[in-house]
């Protein structure tokens, strides 16, 4: 592996998906600004760039709602995506901003963690006025999520479609789906065998990317009638709990939130702020609701339905996220590093895939459904050296390294021969092996 060749990739990559003031995930499948992506490409760039970083994240909250929301999409411009701008309405709430576009739900949220790596890479002084600029943003987004998402303050945040994990199609997501009831038009498309006019007119992923690397036609249709339950309700927290068709607290959600509930205390203190109290509490309370998500009867952590109490399976990678959260116990911790380590596992020939190889639904160049992930590792290094697991984190991150060198900028990878799958030129890919490159230990302190 050339590290200066793997970094110069990395930049051009970056530099081909710069718009200016945001960064696109790709060209072409992706062309808006999305939450997540955003804030790992912020972290990447902040290695070379850090001014430009901030802007990223300047240009992200530009999309917050009033009443605290960030949602995942950012439509900046609005002639490239017209059909998604009329999708989610969002100006049906009247808390959506008025002069940009967005969606209606949100994604996970790693705006603390990105701010912090960003100001790491700056001078005292810039970092401190970086710092204090977003705080207040992010104050309220994390205000917004416990009062929303969470109105029983049972301390799990609950999320209303599975696009808001970021780990779209992952198989307890997809499971989960069946529950929701088939309406009469998606029964029509399927009766008439209408699916392949449907694929052509809005399945812009599968024009680009072979099919069965992505979710079934079925599945999109579903995802879509969630959305538009959503979009019924004018994105309306209260209205949605009410009469909802998906109401999940998602592990890698909350353990996510945990690690940037963490990143906003210490961005409080950086600054000379204090979290509310309130707030405090609650953060308190999460990190005790997470513990309980632990399953004895599967023996992993697990998701929890929200509307009736049941415990929803894990299947996929999310089981191991709790290590970023900081928050479980060293025993659990180990529990979660001996299933990492596990060769029928996880400890695949390029970790870490996002389905482990003996479940069934592993198909490893299938989305969310096998594939290995850049982001994915880089949340679970920081993880691991939480918990001391050094050697573990030190392998990921040169199996992460390996795979760019060997098939390039991918969106995803297969954790068995290491080749890349979904778009090429993938944003977040470039930035975080630039982070990984700089191997600045990821601050896990």
């Amino acid at each position: 592996m050339n590290a200066a060749k793997l970094r110069a990739k990395a930049r051009a990559t970056l530099k081909q998906n710069d718009t200016g003031s945001y960064t696109r995930p790709a060209p072409g499948l992706y062309p808006n600004q999305w939450l997540w992506d955003s804030c790992f490409i912020a972290i990447g760039i902040a290695t070379y760039n850090p001014a430009r970083a901030a802007e990223e994240i300047h240009s992200l909250l530009k999309g917050q709602w009033r009443n605290g929301m960030v949602p995942n999409i950012i439509f900046h411009d609005p002639e490239k995506d017209k059909i998604g701008i009329r999708f989610w309405d969002s100006k049906r709430n009247p808390n959506a901003p008025k002069d940009v576009a967005t969606s209606g739900i949100t994604q996970p949220p790693m705006i603390a963690e990105a701010c912090w790596q960003i100001s790491r890479h700056m001078n005292k002084k810039e970092a401190r006025a970086f710092l204090k600029s977003v705080y207040p943003k992010l104050l309220r987004y994390h205000q917004w999520l416990y009062r929303e998402r969470d109105p029983d303050q049972n301390g799990s945040v609950a999320l209303f479609h599975p696009w808001e994990t970021g780990l779209d199609n992952t198989p307890g997501w997809i499971e989960e789906l069946e529950f929701v009831h088939m309406p009469w038009w998606i029964k029509l498309i399927e009766k008439t065998h209408a699916a392949n006019f449907v694929e052509k007119l809005v399945r812009r992923d599968i024009h680009s990317i072979p099919a069965s690397e992505r979710l079934s036609t079925r599945a999109a249709l579903r995802l879509a009638h969630v959305a538009f339950g959503l979009r019924k309700r004018d994105y309306d927290a209260q209205k949605i709990m009410r009469r909802a068709h998906f109401v999940i607290e998602s592990l890698s959600f909350n353990s996510i939130l945990l690690g940037n509930n963490m990143r906003l205390e210490w961005i409080a203190d950086e600054i000379g702020e204090s979290i509310p109290q309130q707030l405090q509490k609650r953060f308190e309370r999460a990190k005790e609701s997470l513990n309980e998500l632990w399953s004895e009867e599967y023996g992993k952590f697990c998701h929890r339905n929200y509307l009736t109490g049941r415990i929803v399976e894990v299947h996929g990678i999310a089981q191991l996220l709790p290590l970023y959260s900081g928050a479980i116990s060293k025993r659990r911790a180990g529990q979660l590093v001996k299933a990492l380590r596990d060769p029928e596992k996880f400890w695949l020939t390029f970790p870490v895939p996002s389905v482990p190889k003996d479940s069934r639904y592993f198909r490893p160049r299938a989305y969310w459904q096998g594939p290995t992930w850049i982001n994915t590792n880089w949340l679970l290094i920081d993880g691991l050296r939480k918990y001391g697991y050094e050697e573990e984190a030190e392998q990921i991150r040169l199996a992460s390294l390996e795979l760019a060198a060997r098939s390039g900028m991918a969106e995803y990878f297969s954790p068995l021969d290491g080749s890349g799958a979904g778009t090429q030129n993938f944003s977040w890919t470039a930035a975080l092996i630039l982070s990984l490159l700089s191997d600045t230990k990821l601050e896990s302190q």
